[in-house]
């Protein structure tokens, strides 16, 4: 059924590059320079993506991986619906800084989905690598909520995400992959800073708009 993922591109320093690993990944690209800009076709670059690697990931006998384009494809038309619910009713995206509660929960989300999901990898031998495998899994679909939810600490997510997919595509067969992810960073930090620019600019309306209806009191 997959056949398609395993078709070959090109060769490049003795690795073999197929197309379903190469366009997918420079739809990954699109995808995080779009969620900077806060633009809504972020989302549909998102699952056209997830479909090129999703078969990339099956072919490389990466199960964990493969389940995280399905569920971040999911997670796709959730971010979709509501970002267009908020710019319905706002105009644009709030971007802010998660609270202590909210970034406890997406720790404990974190922590508690990859071992839970690398249980059920080693379980079924659903991947040669279950705990990095569960651990992006699980990190991304973490860092996909928190984008959706407009915190900027999606970025710091990513990164994490980052530090362990490198090797492990470079280790699977998936040299555009482990390539990608290494660009994945330097947009990232882009973001980030951009993302965290934003959220100060809104932290600060509301303080600028109280000293000055301070200042009209007095």
């Amino acid at each position: 059924m997959f056949h398609w993922a395993n078709a070959v591109a090109f060769h490049l320093f003795g690795e073999t590059v197929k197309w379903s690993d190469l366009l997918g990944n420079l739809l990954g690209l699109a995808t995080v320079a779009l969620a900077m800009r806060r633009s809504m076709w972020a989302w549909p670059v998102q699952i056209a993506g997830c479909v090129l690697l999703f078969g990339a990931n099956i072919s490389a006998h990466l199960g964990g991986t493969a389940a995280r384009q399905v569920a971040l494809a999911g997670m796709a038309v959730y971010g979709w619906f509501r970002w267009n619910a908020v710019r319905r009713n706002e105009h644009d995206i709030t971007i802010r800084w998660a609270t202590w509660t909210e970034r406890a929960l997406l720790a404990v989300g974190l922590g508690l989905g990859t071992v839970a999901f690398a249980q059920v990898l080693e379980h079924y031998n659903a991947s040669w690598a279950p705990w990095p495998d569960a651990y992006i899994f699980i990190g991304s679909l973490v860092a996909t909520i928190a984008q959706a939810r407009g915190y900027v600490e999606f970025w710091f997510v990513w990164v994490a995400v980052d530090v362990v997919g490198v090797p492990l595509a470079f280790n699977n067969g998936l040299p555009v992959s482990g390539l990608v992810y290494v660009f994945y960073f330097a947009i990232v930090v882009a973001g980030l800073r951009q993302w965290m620019v934003k959220a100060r600019a809104r932290k600060a309306v509301p303080s600028a708009q109280s000293a000055a209806f301070k200042e009209v009191t007095v």
